[in-house]
């Protein structure tokens, strides 16, 4: 029933996705530079 409410709103579902990420975007850049591994 749950994914019932996002197959009738396909558009409501994109909007919760991209919000995610740039909610995982601004989390990303808030990380101190020292957390990141050697490369």
């Amino acid at each position: 029933m749950f994914s019932h409410f996002f197959i009738d709103r396909p558009i409501f579902a994109g909007v919760i996705a991209i919000v995610i990420m740039l909610l995982g975007g601004f989390a990303m850049t808030g990380l101190p530079i020292e957390r990141y591994p050697d490369i």
